[in-house]
């Protein structure tokens, strides 16, 4: 959904949100969880990336502006860009884990903004970006979208990963994309690894399992050219097939770990930067 067009309403009854119930963080706790139209319950996921994002521009501020003598313009402007990424990724973390999913309206969203404020931010050149996002995609698709459909039938990795990579580089360069990529892939094998310990395994978020039910009865209602072109196009899908229950071939979204690994790139950029030099000239 936009996050603009219509404006705030209640999702269980449709009636337009006032302002002051909307104010974020407290606007839910004033209201005790309930929607004031028809006290229906709100969602604590509402106050939780309220919060996140609240403290990320916090975060971003200390880290990023504090201190450095920057112009109130120049801090202003490089505030709001950081601050669209943080949120950006924020949002994608959220959809990823209950949809495996990464919109391209905020994948290449932030794609195109990292690009276009590469003149501005002091991160990475314009040229540097271009190229790094390109290696970034490229780093995704060849082995485990082209690669393992070749090896499998299947891709490894869903397309919106190889977008967000992209992204990474738009705005970190090639340092930022090695970084991504590999802290994405530890933090997400230690997660794995502990849901397999304490839980046995992974499962599917419910609205993947919904999803995949509706196609299949779309499949079953269509005939001839039109089933043939849903089969294909499911066929297609990373998740499209149900899983086979072994830990071996268990899925989970990578999405959020690759926001995880942007953020910290993000709020850590300088350290890396003198950390990555140092290690090289070793």
């Amino acid at each position: 959904m936009s996050i603009a067009f219509p404006a705030s309403h209640c999702p269980a009854c449709g009636a337009p949100i006032r302002a002051f119930d909307n104010v974020p963080v407290l606007g839910w706790v004033l209201l005790r969880g309930r929607a004031r139209c028809c006290g229906a319950p709100i969602s604590a996921r509402y106050p939780i990336v309220e919060a996140i994002g609240g403290a990320a521009a916090v975060a971003i501020y200390f880290q990023k502006l504090s201190g450095r003598g920057l112009p109130l313009t120049t801090a202003l402007l490089l505030f709001a860009l950081y601050l669209s990424l943080a949120l950006g990724l924020i949002a994608l973390t959220f959809i990823d884990l209950e949809f495996m999913i990464l919109p391209d309206s905020l994948t290449l969203g932030g794609l195109g903004v990292g690009l276009l404020s590469a003149t501005v931010r002091p991160e990475v050149s314009v040229l540097d970006a271009a190229i790094a996002s390109a290696s970034g995609f490229l780093l995704v698709w060849v082995p485990f979208i082209w690669g393992y459909e070749k090896l499998r039938g299947r891709p490894g990795m869903g397309l919106g990963d190889a977008k967000l990579l992209a992204a990474s580089g738009a705005w970190f360069g090639w340092l930022g994309v090695f970084f991504v990529l590999f802290a994405a892939a530890i933090q997400g094998t230690l997660v794995a690894l502990t849901l397999l310990l304490t839980r046995g395994g992974i499962e599917e978020p419910e609205a993947v399992q919904r999803e995949r039910e509706e196609l299949a009865a779309l499949v079953e209602q269509a005939e001839g050219e039109e089933r043939r072109l849903l089969e294909e196009a499911i066929a297609l899908d990373p998740i499209g097939e149900e899983p086979d229950g072994s830990w071996a071939r268990a899925r989970m979204p990578f999405g959020p770990f690759l926001a995880l690994a942007m953020l910290e790139a993000l709020l850590f950029h300088d350290e890396l930067t003198l950390y990555f030099q140092e290690l090289f000239l070793l």
